[in-house]
């Protein structure tokens, strides 16, 4: 019996001894529950539309969203990572951006590596364009009140029958993104998309952007090829399903490319920020969007103000169009993760009604 309560005493002094080693290890894992909420009043009115509209409204200078990210240390420099996050509309408390083809974690769902080498993501995660519109544009990613994203990223289902310029979202599923180490500021980002279409290993996104910060000076460029949809491949063959407003010719566009180019210039009393892009696709149509933009410190926040302009041409329009969208307004921070603004939107399609919007929001980080 002796023996017997010998291993015994053992056995308890290894798993304690353990459970102490233990304790460290699981101490280098991080699990955080983070979102923003960002809701607003308004009255907005965009081009085309018929009519005015009073809202409260969710995202007006970011899309509300919720989820978890964590990171385990594995040793040596390297470390596990995921993220899950999930967009929601904070004046209805919808899951998702919008109706339609959306997924749970639009906005994440994806698990990597990080260490010297630089980071490896597996999952759904940011598209190419998606940092150097909203690092380039003083309004940042908002969906509603940015000129240049507006432009480039968001289709308007009224009489104008405007598409967004880029086509596959601003976030790809099915992804592997490699990141660089970080070089003197200079960073750079590879992404892949699979199509996942048995017999046709054609059908994929491909893309990378650069991105080089130093002192006051910003700079970065992005190139993208798409022929697959997000966050699902609902239309196959056509590149730009979710606005559901075939183009006057009827014709159809499987493939778009896309570049683009932005600095920004901090001068302490002013900010300037500059961004151009151009599109191309497979079919005669072609859009080009100049966005000049400026934040001027102002007591506890900024002046924030952006002008966007987009030529869109080529057959598949039947005739050249151009749109115009002006922001101007004021971000006033009460600490760190809380904010306040005011901002007012001029926006005008050829052939389309004028379109005058205003908007009073709070955002919340946590």
């Amino acid at each position: 019996m002796y023996p017997v309560k010998n291993k015994l005493k053992k056995l308890q002094l290894v798993a304690a001894l353990g459970a102490t080693i233990a304790l460290p290890a699981m101490a280098q894992t991080s699990v955080q529950v983070t979102g923003l909420v960002d809701t607003y009043v308004g009255s907005m009115k965009y081009s085309g539309d018929s009519g005015r509209t009073s809202v409260v409204n969710s995202g007006g200078l970011t899309t509300s969203w919720i989820g978890f990210k964590g990171t385990e240390d594995l040793g040596g420099g390297l470390k596990a990572k995921f993220n899950l996050t999930s967009f929601f509309r904070a004046d209805t408390g919808q899951t998702g951006r919008f109706d339609g083809n959306e997924t749970m974690f639009s906005r994440d769902a994806n698990v990597g590596l990080m260490g010297n080498f630089g980071a490896v993501s597996l999952g759904r995660d940011l598209a190419p364009n998606f940092l150097p519109s909203i690092l380039f544009n003083p309004f940042g990613d908002s969906f509603q009140l940015s000129p240049l994203i507006l432009h480039l990223d968001v289709p308007w289902f009224n009489a104008s029958g405007w598409t967004s310029s880029l086509a596959g979202d601003t976030g790809w599923s099915n992804e592997v993104i490699y990141t660089t180490p970080d070089f003197g500021g200079l960073k750079a980002n590879f992404h892949y998309q699979f199509g996942e279409q048995a017999g046709n290993n054609g059908k994929n996104n491909i893309g990378a952007n650069v991105l080089y910060f130093h002192g006051p000076l910003a700079l970065t460029a992005y190139y993208q090829r798409v022929k697959v949809n997000n966050p699902l491949e609902l239309s196959p063959g056509n590149v730009q399903p979710s606005t559901n407003i075939p183009l006057p010719s009827g014709m159809v566009a499987a493939r778009q490319s896309a570049w683009f180019l932005g600095a920004t210039y901090d001068f302490t009393v002013a900010k300037l920020f500059a961004t151009y892009d151009q599109t191309s696709h497979d079919i005669d149509l072609k859009d080009k969007t100049l966005q000049l933009g400026t934040s001027i410190p102002l007591g506890q926040g900024a002046v924030l103000a952006s002008w966007a302009n987009t030529k869109r041409s080529g057959a598949a329009v039947g005739e050249s169009l151009k749109r115009n969208t002006a922001s101007l307004g004021y971000d006033y921070n009460m600490s760190k993760r809380t904010d306040l603004y005011a901002i007012y939107m001029y926006d005008k399609i050829t052939e389309q009604t004028v379109g005058n919007s205003i908007a009073f929001g709070i955002r919340h980080r946590f």
